[in-house]
């Protein structure tokens, strides 16, 4: 899954991603940066 690190400022490949749900009930990757290792999150459909 690909999502954005704010922190590098470009699409990276998420690691360790893992599906969560938020609380609206929609459905997210959550993971860290390869790179720095900060946070990312990505939001999926409503699915």
């Amino acid at each position: 899954m690909e999502g954005y690190c704010v922190k590098c400022k470009a699409k990276k490949d998420i690691k360790d991603a893992k599906e969560v749900v938020m609380k609206n009930g929609r459905k997210a990757m959550k993971g860290s940066c390869p790179s720095c290792g900060t946070g990312m999150f990505r939001i999926l459909g409503k699915a």
